[in-house]
């Protein structure tokens, strides 16, 4: 009998240190600051209990999925689509927190010379000099076919170009045989570090474009809520910037 009550005080005791119940959070994010995201949601894991299932898309999939009806409790996206949704009346725009901006990089496999990129006559040297020019499709990825218009170089790497889906120009990068030069997120290429890619630096600050994020809480989930709170704090913001989302 002592041992009955002593399990029954034990779990009395478990249960009053476990978190309020624990609810899910969707969230329907950009993949630039996936790097950043992840962290900062096992951290809010850790400290609410709430599960988070993040679903990646690039901005112009994020749009069409929006405008297809598809929902979620939170849209993490640039803050003119956040408000192009809204005034649309495609999400009901509840509460925002402002993430972050990500600028772009120049990213080649790890391992090879970094090239100098450091200004834009030495990039375009770069770009030239490149046996392979890789971007995606993405946000970042159209700003850069406009640089590269710009810079009155696209039609000179016309044949060696290759772009993909967001992430999917990843493996090809690490794969890569020759010299191959690429354009992402910088967050998403700290992300790779270790892993295959490295950063050979962000575009010299006269051609640096940078996207900027938010959060938006579109349903009255209780656990959203303590998301979107969560991700105003000064532990998030850390999380982020130690991520390149600054």
């Amino acid at each position: 009998m002592m041992k009955k009550a002593l399990v029954v005080a034990i779990s009395t005791l478990l249960l009053a240190a476990a978190p309020a119940f624990a609810g899910e959070v969707n969230v329907l994010s950009g993949q630039a600051i996936e790097p950043g995201l992840v962290a900062a949601t096992d951290a809010f894991r850790a400290q609410t209990g709430h599960a988070v299932k993040i679903t990646y898309a690039t901005t112009p999939e994020i749009r069409r999925r929006i405008g297809a009806g598809e929902t979620a409790d939170v849209v993490i996206a640039p803050p003119e689509a956040l408000d192009e949704f809204a005034k649309a009346g495609k999400i009901e725009a509840l509460a925002r927190a402002p993430i972050g901006r990500v600028g772009v990089g120049v990213v080649v496999r790890e391992g090879v010379p970094k090239p100098d990129v450091s200004t834009v006559d030495a990039l375009k040297r770069a770009v030239l000099d490149a046996d392979t020019v890789i971007y995606n499709r993405a946000s970042s990825g159209l700003f850069v076919e406009g640089l590269l218009k710009r810079l009155g170089l696209a039609d000179q790497i016309q044949e060696k170009t290759k772009r993909y889906s967001g992430t999917d120009m990843v493996e090809p990068m690490i794969h890569g045989k020759g010299k191959e030069i690429g354009f992402m997120p910088v967050a998403e290429i700290l992300h790779f570090r270790g892993r295959g890619l490295q950063l050979a630096g962000p575009l010299p600050d006269d051609i640096q474009n940078y996207t900027t994020y938010a959060a938006e809480l579109t349903s009255k989930s209780d656990a959203a809520r303590d998301f979107i709170r969560f991700l105003e704090t000064s532990a998030a913001k850390r999380i982020f910037s130690d991520a390149g989302v600054n």
